[in-house]
Parts: structure tokens; C-alpha cells; sequence
């Protein structure tokens, strides 16, 4: 797996480095559906983002997995603002308000999160309706009990976007 992995990671980069160069495409008024992961629950996401101006986008996630005695969902959705704009990316700053609920061997906890955000979207050459995000910053969330935490995505939990 690791040596698939590998490969994998050594095409997008010779793709990126080799791909003539192009500005992201225009996002205003598109949809985009794909994946993502919330960050606290390790639960995979279905992923919406919707850009109504050059420089602002609505975002939200739903996951859900209805394992016995594991169950775990989350519902979020936020704000960003694209602060900087490079050839194929994007940089944002944001915020995310959200629903969280988990079990644990029949103790269920639910609360609301908070999470401030920046990140990015990558989109490769020749391929500027399919986007790589990544987000990283700080959060809120009341379960059992309230706790900060850092939020951090690795290259290998970028979400995916597919714009229309």
C-alpha cells in the first residue's frame, strides 16, 4: 500500500511540476459536491461548497456512520473567504458552526462545535473543476464537556471537491 501511495504522490507531483501553467478556474456561482473528513470524530464527510461571489464560498458537511454501540455523526456548515489567490490555488479564512453526536459503548454524547479555519484549494493543471482542500486552525466544542482543540488535515485526509 505504501508503495502505491508513493507513486501515487510521485505522479500528482510530476503532473504539478510538468503541467503548463494556468490560473484556477473561475468558481462564482458553481457547486461543488465531494468528500472531506471532520477532524475531531475521524468520520468521513459528504462535502458541499457553493460560491456566490469571486472571493466568498458556503460550505457544509454531513457525515454519519450508524455502527452499534460506535455511532457517530456530524452536521456542520460555515463561511470562507478567499484572502489569497495564487496560479491554481486558493487561500481562505473561515468559520464553521456544527452538530456533533458520538457513542461509545452506550454512553451517547452530542454538542456543538465552533472551529475558525484557513486553508487552501488546489486545483491541478488541466483540471480546474476538481479541487484538493486542506484546513487547518482552532475550535470549540461542547460534548461531556467543553474542550479547545487545533485542527490540522494531513495530505493524506485532503477532501475532494468536483465543481459543476
Amino acid at each position: 500500500m505504501l508503495k502505491s501511495l508513493s507513486l501515487f504522490m510521485l505522479t500528482l507531483l510530476t503532473m504539478a511540476v510538468l503541467s503548463p501553467k494556468a490560473s484556477a478556474k473561475e468558481l462564482t456561482n458553481r457547486l461543488g459536491i465531494g468528500v472531506k473528513s471532520h477532524e475531531v470524530l475521524d468520520l468521513p464527510e459528504l462535502a458541499l461548497v457553493y460560491h456566490p461571489t469571486k472571493d466568498l464560498s458556503i460550505a457544509g458537511g454531513l457525515g454519519l456512520d450508524t455502527k452499534k454501540d460506535a455511532s457517530k455523526m456530524a452536521v456542520n456548515a460555515g463561511i470562507r473567504r478567499v484572502v489569497f489567490k495564487e496560479d491554481n490555488m486558493n487561500f481562505y479564512m473561515g468559520g464553521y458552526l456544527g452538530y456533533v453526536s458520538s457513542e461509545v459503548a452506550a454512553s451517547k454524547n452530542s454538542g456543538m462545535e465552533l472551529n475558525a479555519v484557513f486553508g487552501g484549494e488546489f486545483f491541478l493543471p488541466g483540471l480546474e473543476s476538481l479541487s484538493f482542500t486542506f484546513e487547518g486552525g482552532a475550535g470549540i466544542l461542547s460534548a461531556d464537556s467543553v474542550r479547545f482543540h487545533i485542527l490540522a488535515d494531513n495530505p493524506l485526509r485532503a477532501g475532494i471537491i468536483f465543481y459543476f
